[in-house]
């Protein structure tokens, strides 16, 4: 466990208790900042073993040898992970113990961010949280609420029984992996989710409503079953809680393409349901629009690449592509359409006039169109569920070919 210099190394007392009390075994490392804030006497006696914060022990002389220590633990909790660390985290700066052990960490590395708001919102610290998210790296939410600078708005540490929770998690769903061959297990999986930002200028953009919350859960429900699941992840604030999902993050249409191309190489089923944007404009002016006298702006607007049909269009024997409709008029008709055009498995539509679906909605409603364009309604659910009964349906009636031949050998 890395705890850095923040204000919230207070609560890291009460995070190690709670995680002897679940039976984790805890070294810590501190930053000399970090000894500033809660002295490393307290976390010794609480997790019942030295402190550690330099790579040579200045009275003894000794090297605490960084590599051994990332290969002794199951995981790796920084909590709390003030921005200047997270930044050298995403630039691969090692300057003092918990850098070298994070560099040397073969094992999940969690991070539980804790700044002030203004510090969380930057687009610095933002850029280098997702570069350490693309590294693999799982994000533990920051909380919104009173600062110590007596603002109140996002950047809080995560409340320890929540990381508890969250650890737990993480170790239970590796223990069900161990034990249990789910459906998906060997099942390579894609999915997007979220919405794309095509740039206008500096500070804007052309986007939608999206929140990623029905692809996320998607990826969570895959994972769950044993997929080895990528998520192609459009600027969204959510994250999914399963430690073995990749996430690849994108913003503009043009990323979305190149990413969706490259995983759908060795994907056995691939499941589309960001929203991606349909155009973006012919150029970004590299400074801000200034508003001009005139009433009107006139943008010049171009198709963003068609990334459904030219996965369709590269599918492979075996693969199993799945799309999502969003319609408003017409629903089923555009919804088959959709299905034939793009050479599609099934597809997935959700209404507009649904009260309760479609965009930042915690509820969903769908129909699923099948290959032989039967539709197979369902009622309004959690997108939890919903999620649950997308997978339900592919492992029901749309084994990859792979896995039907398996089954067929034995």
């Amino acid at each position: 466990m890395g705890i850095t210099g923040s204000i919230a190394a207070y609560k890291s007392a009460y995070l190690v208790r709670q995680l002897i009390k679940e039976g984790a075994d805890i070294k810590v490392i501190m930053t000399r900042e970090a000894t500033q804030f809660i002295t490393p006497l307290t976390l010794s006696t609480l997790s019942k073993n030295p402190v550690l914060t330099d790579l040579v022990a200045d009275k003894e002389f000794l090297w605490n040898n960084h590599v051994e220590l990332s290969l002794w633990a199951d995981v790796m909790l920084i909590a709390p992970a003030s921005a200047n660390t997270i930044a050298k985290f995403a630039h691969g700066l090692c300057d003092n113990l918990l850098t070298a052990v994070y560099l040397s960490a073969r094992s999940p590395v969690i991070i539980a961010p804790a700044m002030d708001e203004d510090m969380w919102k930057h687009a610095a610290t933002q850029r280098n949280i997702n570069t350490c998210i693309g590294f693999g790296n799982r994000i533990i939410p920051v909380d919104s609420g009173e600062l110590a600078s007596g603002l109140v708005g996002p950047g809080r540490m995560a409340e320890p029984n929540n990381i508890v929770d969250f650890l737990v998690s993480h170790f239970e769903s590796k223990k069900a992996t161990a034990a249990t061959i789910k459906p998906f297990t060997g099942k390579k999986v894609m999915v997007t989710a979220g919405p794309t930002y095509e740039a206008i200028d500096p500070v804007r953009f052309i986007g939608n409503y999206s929140s990623g919350k029905m692809g996320i859960a998607l990826a969570e429900a895959l994972a769950d079953q044993g997929a080895d699941v990528e998520l192609i992840l459009g600027p969204s604030t959510l994250l999914p809680k399963n430690s073995g999902i990749k996430i690849t993050r994108i913003t503009a249409a043009s990323e979305m393409y190149d990413e969706a191309n490259r995983a759908f190489r060795t994907a056995d089923i691939t499941i589309m349901a960001a929203a991606v944007a349909d155009y973006s404009p012919e150029k970004t002016a590299p400074e801000k629009i200034k508003k001009n006298a005139g009433a009107f702006l006139h943008l010049n607007l171009v198709k963003t690449p068609d990334i459904l049909r030219s996965l369709g269009e590269r599918k492979k024997p075996g693969q199993i592509l799945i799309g999502f409709a969003l319609e408003t008029t017409d629903e089923v008709t555009n919804a088959k359409e959709k299905l034939r055009s793009k050479n599609l498995d099934m597809i997935v539509l959700n209404s507009l006039n649904d009260e309760g679906a479609g965009f930042q909605h915690d509820t969903n409603r769908i129909t699923i169109i099948d290959k032989e364009e039967q539709l197979h309604k369902f009622e309004l659910k959690s997108k939890q569920e919903v999620a649950k009964d997308i997978v339900r349906f592919i492992r029901d009636h749309m084994q990859p070919v792979s896995q039907v031949s398996n089954a067929t050998n034995k």
